[in-house]
Protein backbone atom coordinates (compact mmCIF):
# COMPACT_ATOMS: atom_id res chain seq x y z
CA UNK A 1 0.00 0.00 0.00
CA UNK A 2 1.29 3.03 -1.07
CA UNK A 3 2.48 5.87 1.70
CA UNK A 4 -0.28 8.83 2.51
CA UNK A 5 0.91 12.55 3.42
CA UNK A 6 -1.04 15.58 3.91
CA UNK A 7 1.06 17.49 2.11
CA UNK A 8 3.99 17.19 -0.64
CA UNK A 9 5.92 20.03 -2.02
CA UNK A 10 7.62 18.94 -5.30
CA UNK A 11 9.80 20.59 -8.09
CA UNK A 12 11.64 22.23 -5.67
CA UNK A 13 15.28 23.48 -4.93
CA UNK A 14 15.93 22.81 -0.87
CA UNK A 15 18.52 24.47 1.32
CA UNK A 16 17.69 22.28 3.76
CA UNK A 17 20.57 24.00 6.73
CA UNK A 18 21.67 20.54 7.85
CA UNK A 19 25.02 20.98 9.82
CA UNK A 20 25.80 17.22 8.54
CA UNK A 21 26.12 18.79 4.74
CA UNK A 22 28.01 21.30 3.10
CA UNK A 23 27.23 24.79 2.82
CA UNK A 24 23.37 25.04 3.13
CA UNK A 25 22.96 21.59 2.31
CA UNK A 26 21.29 22.11 -1.01
CA UNK A 27 19.18 19.71 -3.20
CA UNK A 28 18.53 21.02 -6.90
CA UNK A 29 15.65 18.62 -7.64
CA UNK A 30 14.11 18.12 -4.31
CA UNK A 31 10.39 17.18 -2.21
CA UNK A 32 9.18 17.56 1.06
CA UNK A 33 6.33 15.32 2.26
CA UNK A 34 4.77 16.51 5.94
CA UNK A 35 2.12 14.33 8.30
CA UNK A 36 0.62 15.73 11.15
CA UNK A 37 2.31 19.04 10.75
CA UNK A 38 5.95 17.51 10.79
CA UNK A 39 8.65 16.21 7.83
CA UNK A 40 8.54 13.45 7.26
CA UNK A 41 10.87 13.21 3.77
CA UNK A 42 13.20 16.14 2.75
CA UNK A 43 15.57 15.21 0.22
CA UNK A 44 15.92 14.29 -3.60
CA UNK A 45 12.46 13.72 -5.53
CA UNK A 46 14.14 10.80 -7.47
CA UNK A 47 15.07 9.25 -4.04
CA UNK A 48 10.92 9.56 -3.10
CA UNK A 49 8.06 6.67 -3.99
CA UNK A 50 6.43 7.66 -6.99
CA UNK A 51 3.14 6.03 -5.95
CA UNK A 52 2.85 8.31 -2.35
CA UNK A 53 -0.39 9.82 -2.22
CA UNK A 54 -1.40 13.10 -0.66
CA UNK A 55 -4.37 15.18 -0.33
CA UNK A 56 -2.79 18.06 -1.92
CA UNK A 57 0.67 18.16 -4.01
CA UNK A 58 2.39 21.76 -4.67
CA UNK A 59 4.49 22.37 -7.42
CA UNK A 60 7.13 24.66 -6.33
CA UNK A 61 8.13 25.38 -10.34
CA UNK A 62 12.00 25.26 -9.31
CA UNK A 63 11.53 27.92 -6.66
CA UNK A 64 13.92 27.28 -3.43
CA UNK A 65 12.60 26.22 0.04
CA UNK A 66 14.55 27.19 3.35
CA UNK A 67 13.10 25.76 6.55
CA UNK A 68 10.96 29.13 8.27
CA UNK A 69 12.98 31.84 9.67
CA UNK A 70 13.95 32.41 13.44
CA UNK A 71 14.29 35.74 15.54
CA UNK A 72 15.74 34.43 18.23
CA UNK A 73 16.03 38.08 20.00
CA UNK A 74 13.14 40.29 20.29
CA UNK A 75 11.49 42.87 22.29
CA UNK A 76 8.28 42.95 20.63
CA UNK A 77 5.94 43.72 23.12
CA UNK A 78 5.70 47.19 24.76
CA UNK A 79 4.60 50.32 25.22
CA UNK A 80 5.12 53.68 23.62
CA UNK A 81 8.25 54.75 21.51
CA UNK A 82 11.59 56.16 21.41
CA UNK A 83 11.46 58.58 18.33
CA UNK A 84 11.99 61.27 20.34
CA UNK A 85 15.62 59.80 21.20
CA UNK A 86 16.03 58.73 18.04
CA UNK A 87 16.13 62.81 17.17
CA UNK A 88 18.42 63.24 20.57
CA UNK A 89 20.95 60.60 19.15
CA UNK A 90 20.97 62.38 15.90
CA UNK A 91 22.29 65.45 17.62
CA UNK A 92 24.85 63.45 19.15
CA UNK A 93 23.88 62.06 22.70
CA UNK A 94 25.24 58.87 23.35
CA UNK A 95 23.21 55.28 24.70
CA UNK A 96 24.32 55.64 28.10
CA UNK A 97 24.10 59.72 27.99
CA UNK A 98 20.27 59.22 27.70
CA UNK A 99 20.07 56.08 29.63
CA UNK A 100 21.11 58.39 32.65
CA UNK A 101 19.27 60.90 31.55
CA UNK A 102 15.91 59.11 32.28
CA UNK A 103 15.25 58.07 29.03
CA UNK A 104 16.29 54.66 27.65
CA UNK A 105 14.51 51.67 28.98
CA UNK A 106 13.02 53.28 31.85
CA UNK A 107 10.91 55.26 29.40
CA UNK A 108 10.16 52.38 27.36
CA UNK A 109 8.59 50.98 31.24
CA UNK A 110 7.02 54.13 31.64
CA UNK A 111 4.43 53.36 29.15
CA UNK A 112 4.05 49.96 29.27
CA UNK A 113 2.69 50.02 32.39
CA UNK A 114 0.02 51.72 31.73
CA UNK A 115 -0.76 49.75 28.96
CA UNK A 116 -3.43 47.10 29.29
CA UNK A 117 -2.64 43.70 28.12
CA UNK A 118 -5.02 43.84 25.04
CA UNK A 119 -3.38 47.46 23.98
CA UNK A 120 0.27 45.47 24.29
CA UNK A 121 -1.03 42.91 21.94
CA UNK A 122 -2.82 45.65 19.62
CA UNK A 123 0.99 47.66 19.27
CA UNK A 124 2.86 44.38 18.75
CA UNK A 125 0.81 42.67 16.46
CA UNK A 126 2.24 44.58 13.13
CA UNK A 127 5.22 44.47 14.22
CA UNK A 128 5.02 40.45 14.71
CA UNK A 129 3.03 40.58 11.59
CA UNK A 130 6.05 42.16 9.24
CA UNK A 131 8.30 39.61 10.72
CA UNK A 132 6.02 36.67 9.59
CA UNK A 133 5.72 38.44 6.20
CA UNK A 134 9.16 37.71 5.52
CA UNK A 135 8.93 34.00 6.37
CA UNK A 136 9.49 34.16 10.06
CA UNK A 137 7.84 31.16 11.99
CA UNK A 138 9.32 30.90 15.19
CA UNK A 139 9.57 34.16 17.20
CA UNK A 140 11.38 35.22 20.55
CA UNK A 141 10.13 37.57 23.11
CA UNK A 142 11.10 39.07 25.91
CA UNK A 143 9.89 41.15 28.64
CA UNK A 144 12.12 43.47 30.64
CA UNK A 145 9.30 46.93 30.17
CA UNK A 146 7.46 46.39 33.53
CA UNK A 147 10.43 45.83 35.72
CA UNK A 148 7.52 45.14 38.36
CA UNK A 149 6.21 41.78 38.76
CA UNK A 150 2.28 42.45 37.23
CA UNK A 151 3.75 44.22 34.42
CA UNK A 152 6.65 42.03 33.55
CA UNK A 153 3.50 39.02 33.70
CA UNK A 154 1.28 40.94 31.84
CA UNK A 155 4.25 41.61 28.96
CA UNK A 156 4.76 37.75 29.19
CA UNK A 157 1.05 36.98 28.96
CA UNK A 158 0.67 39.67 25.85
CA UNK A 159 3.60 37.62 24.16
CA UNK A 160 2.37 34.26 24.54
CA UNK A 161 -1.34 35.89 23.34
CA UNK A 162 0.35 36.38 19.89
CA UNK A 163 0.69 32.63 19.49
CA UNK A 164 -2.92 32.27 19.77
CA UNK A 165 -3.85 35.16 16.99
CA UNK A 166 -1.05 34.23 14.36
CA UNK A 167 0.24 30.60 13.04
CA UNK A 168 3.86 31.25 14.55
CA UNK A 169 5.74 29.67 17.20
CA UNK A 170 6.35 32.06 20.53
CA UNK A 171 9.07 31.58 22.72
CA UNK A 172 9.26 33.90 26.00
CA UNK A 173 12.10 35.00 27.95
CA UNK A 174 11.67 36.83 31.15
CA UNK A 175 14.53 39.60 31.46
CA UNK A 176 13.21 41.34 34.75
CA UNK A 177 17.29 42.09 35.10
CA UNK A 178 16.94 44.38 32.25
CA UNK A 179 17.54 48.09 33.71
CA UNK A 180 16.51 49.60 37.35
CA UNK A 181 13.03 51.20 38.02
CA UNK A 182 13.00 54.68 39.48
CA UNK A 183 11.35 53.27 42.47
CA UNK A 184 14.05 51.24 43.38
CA UNK A 185 15.95 54.63 44.46
CA UNK A 186 19.71 53.25 42.91
CA UNK A 187 19.56 50.33 44.49
CA UNK A 188 20.57 47.72 42.51
CA UNK A 189 20.75 44.55 44.55
CA UNK A 190 17.36 45.36 46.66
CA UNK A 191 15.72 45.33 43.35
CA UNK A 192 17.52 42.17 42.53
CA UNK A 193 16.06 40.58 45.30
CA UNK A 194 12.67 41.23 44.08
CA UNK A 195 13.69 39.65 40.83
CA UNK A 196 14.89 36.67 42.51
CA UNK A 197 12.50 36.14 45.46
CA UNK A 198 9.43 37.43 43.84
CA UNK A 199 9.21 37.62 40.14
CA UNK A 200 10.99 34.85 38.94
CA UNK A 201 8.94 32.50 41.07
CA UNK A 202 5.77 34.01 40.34
CA UNK A 203 6.63 33.71 36.15
CA UNK A 204 7.71 30.01 36.93
CA UNK A 205 4.43 29.55 39.02
CA UNK A 206 2.24 30.61 36.08
CA UNK A 207 4.44 28.81 33.35
CA UNK A 208 4.43 31.79 30.95
CA UNK A 209 8.86 32.13 30.18
CA UNK A 210 10.58 29.28 27.96
CA UNK A 211 14.01 31.37 29.62
CA UNK A 212 15.49 33.88 31.62
CA UNK A 213 17.78 36.82 30.42
CA UNK A 214 19.68 39.46 32.42
CA UNK A 215 21.68 42.88 30.60
CA UNK A 216 24.99 42.83 31.99
CA UNK A 217 26.60 46.23 31.81
CA UNK A 218 27.47 49.11 33.35
CA UNK A 219 24.18 51.21 32.67
CA UNK A 220 22.53 47.49 34.09
CA UNK A 221 23.81 44.96 36.23
CA UNK A 222 26.99 43.37 37.47
CA UNK A 223 28.33 39.75 37.24
CA UNK A 224 27.58 39.18 41.12
CA UNK A 225 23.84 40.29 40.77
CA UNK A 226 23.49 38.50 36.70
CA UNK A 227 24.75 35.48 38.73
CA UNK A 228 22.03 35.64 41.74
CA UNK A 229 19.22 35.53 38.93
CA UNK A 230 20.70 32.65 36.74
CA UNK A 231 21.59 30.70 40.01
CA UNK A 232 17.41 31.06 40.77
CA UNK A 233 16.41 30.44 37.27
CA UNK A 234 18.76 27.42 37.87
CA UNK A 235 16.79 26.04 40.97
CA UNK A 236 13.51 26.75 38.99
CA UNK A 237 14.69 24.67 36.04
CA UNK A 238 14.59 27.40 33.45
CA UNK A 239 17.28 27.93 30.82
CA UNK A 240 19.15 31.06 30.76
CA UNK A 241 20.38 33.68 28.13
CA UNK A 242 22.40 36.79 28.78
CA UNK A 243 22.70 40.43 27.18
CA UNK A 244 26.62 40.47 27.41
CA UNK A 245 29.70 42.85 26.30
CA UNK A 246 27.33 45.08 24.23
CA UNK A 247 28.77 48.26 25.29
CA UNK A 248 32.03 46.99 27.60
CA UNK A 249 33.70 43.94 28.25
CA UNK A 250 32.64 42.88 31.82
CA UNK A 251 33.19 39.36 31.11
CA UNK A 252 29.76 38.39 30.29
CA UNK A 253 30.38 35.93 27.81
CA UNK A 254 32.57 34.03 30.25
CA UNK A 255 29.63 33.91 32.47
CA UNK A 256 27.00 33.00 30.41
CA UNK A 257 28.98 29.88 29.70
CA UNK A 258 29.64 29.38 33.07
CA UNK A 259 25.76 29.11 33.42
CA UNK A 260 25.27 26.61 30.31
CA UNK A 261 23.33 29.40 29.16
CA UNK A 262 21.33 28.99 25.71
CA UNK A 263 22.82 32.17 23.94
CA UNK A 264 25.01 35.12 24.87
CA UNK A 265 23.83 38.44 22.61
CA UNK A 266 25.52 41.16 21.39
CA UNK A 267 29.10 40.24 22.42
CA UNK A 268 30.86 43.23 20.49
CA UNK A 269 33.27 43.49 23.28
CA UNK A 270 33.99 39.77 23.72
CA UNK A 271 37.65 38.94 24.03
CA UNK A 272 39.00 35.08 23.22
CA UNK A 273 38.62 33.80 26.86
CA UNK A 274 34.97 34.65 26.47
CA UNK A 275 34.78 33.08 23.29
CA UNK A 276 36.67 30.01 24.14
CA UNK A 277 34.23 29.55 27.25
CA UNK A 278 30.83 29.63 25.10
CA UNK A 279 32.35 27.17 22.85
CA UNK A 280 33.00 24.72 25.29
CA UNK A 281 29.26 25.56 27.18
CA UNK A 282 27.37 25.20 23.66
CA UNK A 283 26.34 28.56 23.95
CA UNK A 284 25.57 30.09 20.70
CA UNK A 285 26.49 33.91 20.09
CA UNK A 286 23.49 35.69 19.18
CA UNK A 287 24.77 39.18 16.70
CA UNK A 288 22.39 41.65 16.21
CA UNK A 289 23.78 44.10 13.49
CA UNK A 290 20.54 46.43 13.96
CA UNK A 291 21.34 47.35 17.42
CA UNK A 292 25.62 47.67 16.31
CA UNK A 293 24.02 49.74 12.99
CA UNK A 294 21.47 52.02 15.29
CA UNK A 295 23.52 53.17 17.78
CA UNK A 296 26.49 53.75 16.02
CA UNK A 297 28.70 51.26 17.34
CA UNK A 298 32.26 50.91 15.92
CA UNK A 299 33.06 47.62 17.70
CA UNK A 300 32.36 45.00 16.12
CA UNK A 301 31.96 41.38 17.15
CA UNK A 302 35.23 39.22 16.99
CA UNK A 303 33.44 37.02 14.70
CA UNK A 304 37.17 35.65 13.56
CA UNK A 305 37.20 34.08 17.01
CA UNK A 306 34.02 32.40 16.94
CA UNK A 307 35.14 30.89 13.62
CA UNK A 308 38.41 29.58 14.95
CA UNK A 309 37.01 28.38 18.43
CA UNK A 310 33.60 26.66 16.91
CA UNK A 311 31.09 29.22 18.52
CA UNK A 312 27.89 28.98 16.91
CA UNK A 313 26.69 32.46 15.51
CA UNK A 314 22.90 33.24 15.19
CA UNK A 315 21.47 36.36 14.03
CA UNK A 316 18.47 38.25 15.15
CA UNK A 317 16.31 41.58 15.15
CA UNK A 318 16.60 42.55 18.16
CA UNK A 319 13.46 44.20 17.79
CA UNK A 320 13.14 47.03 20.29
CA UNK A 321 12.06 50.61 20.61
CA UNK A 322 15.60 52.41 21.35
CA UNK A 323 18.04 50.51 19.79
CA UNK A 324 16.70 48.69 17.42
CA UNK A 325 13.76 49.18 15.94
CA UNK A 326 13.77 46.52 12.94
CA UNK A 327 11.19 43.91 11.93
CA UNK A 328 13.21 42.32 8.96
CA UNK A 329 15.28 39.14 9.18
CA UNK A 330 15.68 39.64 5.54
CA UNK A 331 17.80 43.59 6.37
CA UNK A 332 19.50 41.36 9.53
CA UNK A 333 21.28 39.12 7.31
CA UNK A 334 22.34 42.11 4.37
CA UNK A 335 23.61 43.71 7.91
CA UNK A 336 25.20 40.39 9.11
CA UNK A 337 27.02 40.09 5.34
CA UNK A 338 27.68 43.91 4.87
CA UNK A 339 28.75 45.15 8.43
CA UNK A 340 30.29 42.10 10.39
CA UNK A 341 31.62 40.44 7.33
CA UNK A 342 29.42 36.93 7.72
CA UNK A 343 29.02 34.52 4.68
CA UNK A 344 25.99 34.32 2.84
CA UNK A 345 26.03 30.35 4.61
CA UNK A 346 26.64 32.23 7.92
CA UNK A 347 23.65 34.57 7.42
CA UNK A 348 21.01 32.05 6.24
CA UNK A 349 21.80 29.46 9.25
CA UNK A 350 22.06 32.42 11.46
CA UNK A 351 18.28 33.01 10.93
CA UNK A 352 17.05 29.13 10.61
CA UNK A 353 19.06 26.29 11.89
CA UNK A 354 21.83 28.65 14.43
CA UNK A 355 18.59 30.64 15.79
CA UNK A 356 16.46 27.47 16.80
CA UNK A 357 19.56 26.28 18.55
CA UNK A 358 19.81 29.57 20.46
CA UNK A 359 16.28 28.84 21.65
CA UNK A 360 17.34 25.38 22.43
CA UNK A 361 14.75 24.41 19.77
CA UNK A 362 16.86 22.74 17.32
CA UNK A 363 14.94 19.48 17.87
CA UNK A 364 12.27 20.57 16.87
CA UNK A 365 12.98 23.02 14.01
CA UNK A 366 15.47 25.33 12.36
CA UNK A 367 16.48 22.36 9.59
CA UNK A 368 14.66 20.69 6.63
CA UNK A 369 14.71 17.04 8.56
CA UNK A 370 12.14 14.38 8.94
CA UNK A 371 10.56 14.47 12.46
CA UNK A 372 10.91 18.03 12.73
CA UNK A 373 7.76 20.57 12.38
CA UNK A 374 7.17 21.18 8.77
CA UNK A 375 8.24 25.63 8.74
CA UNK A 376 8.67 26.18 5.81
CA UNK A 377 9.51 29.49 3.87
CA UNK A 378 8.87 29.34 -0.09
CA UNK A 379 11.33 32.02 -2.21
CA UNK A 380 11.01 33.67 -5.71
CA UNK A 381 14.79 33.72 -6.21
CA UNK A 382 17.25 31.98 -8.58
CA UNK A 383 20.34 31.49 -5.38
CA UNK A 384 19.91 31.85 -1.79
CA UNK A 385 22.20 34.20 -2.01
CA UNK A 386 19.34 36.81 -3.20
CA UNK A 387 17.85 36.50 0.47
CA UNK A 388 21.31 38.24 1.73
CA UNK A 389 21.93 40.51 -1.38
CA UNK A 390 19.28 42.44 -1.75
CA UNK A 391 17.94 45.24 0.68
CA UNK A 392 14.55 46.25 1.02
CA UNK A 393 13.08 43.11 -1.42
CA UNK A 394 10.86 40.87 -0.04
CA UNK A 395 10.81 37.23 -2.34
CA UNK A 396 8.97 35.05 -0.07
CA UNK A 397 6.10 33.23 -2.16
CA UNK A 398 5.18 31.26 0.39
CA UNK A 399 5.38 30.72 4.14
CA UNK A 400 4.37 27.22 5.99
CA UNK A 401 3.87 26.53 9.51
CA UNK A 402 3.37 23.44 11.04
CA UNK A 403 2.51 22.28 7.66
CA UNK A 404 0.15 24.29 6.83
Amino acid sequence: MAARFDRIWHNARLATMRADRPDLGEIDNGLIAARDGRIVYAGAQSDFPIDAEAAERIDCDGRWITPGLVDCHTHLVYGGNRAHEFELRLKGASYEEIARAGGGIVSTVAATRKASEAELVATALPRLDALIGEGATTVEIKSGYGLDTDTEMRQLAAARGLGNLRRVAIRTSFLGAHALPVEAEGDKDRYIDLVCNEMLPAVAKAGVADAVDAFMEGIAFSSEQTARVFEAAVVLGLPVKLHADQLSNLAGAALAARFSALSADHLEHTDEAGAVAMAKAGTVAVLLPGAFYFIRETQKPPVELFRKHGVNMALATDCNPGSSPLTSLLLVMNMGATLFRLTVAECLTGVTREGARALGMLAETGTLEAGKWCDLAIWNIERPAELVYRIGFNPLQGRVWRGQ
